[in-house]
């Protein structure tokens, strides 16, 4: 996972670790869901192993919602950060509505995700925060050196 790859979790942990404000699109009533990248890869599994007559599509997301602004909230509070939500304009193409049916899954291939959102977002913080204090704390041959590497702009902006 890359510190500016765009993506929701990454950038509201990466503004939260840096105390910066974090960037919402929309009101933050909008829902969406996730999901561990582990709990997909266990998913994908089952269903290569599945018997050959079950073909997809097979949705292997999360059902449980959740607001944009909950989640910033939420990583504000993991993080134990001073960031404050900061709301721009949602693009017009931006759902407001994200709520996969797993309900496949669950019956073909007794699959849920385990990892709880709280959990997921907790790895997910380490794993940013580990990257964030750089190359000196990581140990060699480490891949996130590379990724501080490449980008130093962003690791220097952020005091921790």
């Amino acid at each position: 996972m890359q510190i500016d790859d765009g993506r929701m979790v990454s950038d509201f942990i990466v503004q939260a670790l840096c105390n910066r404000p974090i960037s919402i699109y929309g009101d933050g009533d909008q829902t969406r869901s996730f999901r561990y990248v582990d709990d997909l890869i266990e998913g994908m599994v089952r269903f290569m192993n599945a018997p050959g007559e079950l073909t997809g599509p097979m949705n292997l997301g999360n059902p449980a919602e959740i607001t944009v602004t909950q989640l910033a909230e939420r990583v504000i509070e993991l993080t134990d950060s001073k960031s404050r939500l900061v709301y721009y304009p949602l693009p017009y193409d931006d759902p407001t509505l994200r709520c996969p049916d797993i309900s496949l899954a669950q019956r073909h291939l007794d699959w849920r995700p385990p990892v709880s959102l709280n959990e997921g977002l907790q790895r997910t913080i380490d794993y940013f925060d580990r990257v964030l204090r750089g190359a000196k704390a990581a140990p060699a041959g480490d891949p996130m050196i590379d990724v501080v590497a490449l980008r130093p702009a962003i690791a220097a902006t952020c005091k921790l």
